[in-house]
C-alpha cells in the first residue's frame, strides 16, 4: 500500500536550521563559554541566508540564556554548548505566560500582605535564610532560582492561608517555569534578590500595604522578559 497519504510534517523554519549548524559549530570547534560566534554578516554568508535568518537564531538563543549579544561588540556564549529548546516549547510558553504572571501577582499580592499581618518569628527565620541561600547562589555566578523559590514559598507559609496556598500549589510547575525565564534575564538575579529584601523588610515590620505593593512590584518585573517580545515567525 503507498504511503504517498501519510501525515506531513512542519517543514522547519529557517532560522531553525541555523540553529542546528549554531549548535553543531560551536560542538565541532569545541567553543567554551565566553567564546565569541562569528559576526552576523559573515555566519548569513557562509550559511547562505538572509541576515534576519540569523539575527532571528540569535534571539533564540539570547532568550534561552545561551548567549550574550553586546552592543557593537559581537555575540557570545554564556554556556560550553548551544542544546537549546525546541522552538515549539518557547512558542507555547510563550502563549501561557501572560495568564500565569497574571495569576501569580494576584495570588502572591494577597499573600504578602496577609504574611506582613500573620508571620511567626520562625516564618522569619525561614525567608532570611532563603534570601542568604539567594544571596550565596549569585556571588557564585549562580541565578538563584532555588533560593527564590524557598522565598516565595517562605512567604505563601508566612500567610496562613490554606486556601491561598493550594492555589500556589496547583499552578507550582508554571510559576518555576516563569521564575527561571526571569532569573536568566541579564542581571536579573541582583534585581531579584534587592526585591525580595523589600518585601521581607515589609514583612518583618508588619506593613501589609507596603508588602503587597513591593511584591507586586516584583511579579511585574517578572513579566519583563524577552521570550514575551520574541516574534517565532520573525525572519522564518
Amino acid at each position: 500500500m503507498t504511503d504517498a497519504l501519510r501525515p506531513m510534517t512542519a517543514r522547519p523554519r529557517l532560522y531553525e536550521q541555523v540553529l542546528d549548524r549554531l549548535r553543531a559549530y560551536v560542538a565541532d570547534g569545541g567553543l567554551r563559554t565566553g567564546d565569541r560566534l562569528p559576526p552576523e554578516r559573515d555566519l548569513a554568508a557562509r550559511l547562505g541566508v538572509s541576515r534576519a535568518s540569523v539575527k532571528q537564531a540569535i534571539v533564540v538563543l539570547e532568550v534561552q540564556g545561551l548567549v550574550e549579544s553586546r552592543h557593537g561588540g559581537g555575540t557570545y556564549l554564556l554556556r560550553d554548548s548551544l542544546d537549546a529548546e525546541p522552538v515549539e516549547h518557547m512558542v507555547e510558553r510563550r502563549r501561557r505566560l501572560p495568564d500565569v504572571l497574571e495569576a501569580r501577582e494576584a495570588l502572591e499580592t494577597k499573600l504578602a500582605e496577609l504574611a506582613a499581618e500573620r508571620r511567626t518569628d520562625e516564618d522569619l527565620a525561614a525567608l532570611r535564610d532563603a534570601l542568604d541561600r539567594m544571596a550565596a547562589d549569585i556571588d557564585g555566578g549562580g541565578h538563584g532560582v532555588e533560593g527564590d523559590r524557598l522565598f516565595h514559598a517562605a512567604v505563601t507559609a508566612a500567610a496562613h492561608s490554606a486556601l491561598l496556598a493550594e492555589f500556589m500549589r496547583s499552578i507550582a510547575d508554571q510559576v518555576t517555569e516563569s521564575r527561571t525565564e526571569s532569573l536568566r534575564q541579564p542581571r536579573r538575579p541582583a534585581r531579584s534578590l534587592a526585591q525580595h529584601r523589600a518585601i521581607l523588610d515589609a514583612i518583618e515590620t508588619g506593613r501589609p500595604a507596603q508588602a503587597a505593593a513591593a511584591m507586586r512590584r516584583h511579579v511585574r518585573t517578572v513579566a519583563k522578559v524577552r521570550l514575551l517580545d520574541w516574534d517565532p515567525e520573525d525572519g522564518a
